[in-house]
């Protein structure tokens, strides 16, 4: 009987523990992640980055699986460094932001390979046009900053290729720009207030 009993009572902490692990929530903070991104420029390469990322990141950090990102990208947060470059990427024959102003990211899986890498699988929307893709990722870590905030780091890459989305200017023969994007996503999230104190 004492023996079913211990077994009652570690069953019941180990649910509890279970239960207490709940996904914790960051909101993605636009001031400290960007978006990457670089593709072929006649012989070269041209790169450049969106500044402007928000979203919602729910993290399990003893099962990455648990886990899932709702991101947007504000089209209009394009830099390639060049103002005058920036104003043409953003016209009809290129990102045609002024009808497509933004992009997201939704997951809908993602498949934890340790405690810290993965791959996340989702929609992602741009051009008015949905796609799932997939790509692997890194959790850069967990700590508090300076201003007593919890905050999470997390990097990415993949790449997609533009006429999967609508675009045609990669596809052009002997074309000035390239087809194929190469992205690296550098995320930073930050707990909202009413949850810093949580670990």
């Amino acid at each position: 009987m004492n023996t079913l009993k211990s077994s009652i009572f570690a069953a019941s902490l180990l649910f509890s523990g279970a239960v207490s692990a709940a996904p914790e929530t960051y909101n993605i903070d636009n001031t400290h992640s960007f978006a990457n991104w670089s593709l072929r420029h006649v012989v070269s390469k041209a790169s450049g980055t969106f500044t402007d990322i928000t979203g919602i990141i729910q993290v399990d950090k003893e099962n990455l699986a648990n886990s899932s990102v709702d991101a947007k990208i504000n089209v209009l947060s394009v830099n390639s460094g060049y103002a005058k470059r920036d104003a043409h990427i953003k016209e009809k024959d290129y990102l045609d932001a002024a009808n497509f102003a933004e992009m997201r990211f939704v997951s809908t899986k993602i498949e934890a390979k340790s405690a810290t890498e993965g791959v996340m699988t989702g929609n992602f929307t741009l051009h008015g046009v949905t796609k799932e893709i997939s790509f692997p990722f890194k959790v850069l870590g967990f700590g508090t900053d300076p201003w007593g905030g919890q905050r999470s780091g997390f990097e990415a890459h993949t790449s997609i290729k533009a006429s999967d989305y609508g675009f045609g200017w990669g596809l052009k023969p002997n074309g000035p720009v390239g087809d194929e994007i190469a992205i690296t996503l550098l995320i930073e999230g930050v707990k909202p207030a009413a949850d810093k104190g949580k670990k």
